[in-house]
């Protein structure tokens, strides 16, 4: 597997209309360092934010460069946090990869420093 570190930032977008048991959410992120581009996000989250708990699921589109191979591909979150933890896995998802990215996979991992977001990204190229 190959690493490339970077970190990222996310602009919320306005909640599609409708009322549902969840929160939905629209996120863009920009990302720097290994990763560059841009990805979209939409998230299904089972707290509204006015309390340090809960979970969420989410699909994101990455398109840009990693280390210089242009593509995209797509990742799948599943994460929990609590007073103190939280937990996240993102997957890339299998067969999503196109252009130079075509047959990524691996999972990215996501950790903050202070209130910045930062990645790292484990990944191989398949055939």
């Amino acid at each position: 597997m190959i690493t490339v570190e970077g970190s990222f930032e996310v602009k919320m977008q306005p909640p599609p209309e409708g009322r549902t048991e969840f929160v939905r959410l629209l996120l863009d992120k920009s990302f720097q360092g290994g990763l560059v581009g841009t990805s979209k996000v939409e998230m299904l989250a089972s707290h509204g934010g006015d309390q340090p708990v809960g979970g969420y699921v989410a699909l994101e589109r990455f398109t840009g460069k990693l280390e210089g191979k242009q593509g995209s591909f797509a990742m799948q979150h599943s994460g929990t946090m609590k007073p103190g933890s939280m937990e996240i896995q993102v997957l890339v998802t299998p067969g999503s990869g196109t252009g130079e990215l075509a047959g990524i996979e691996g999972q990215l991992e996501i950790r903050k420093d202070g209130k910045l977001p930062f990645d790292t990204l484990r990944y191989r190229l398949g055939q």
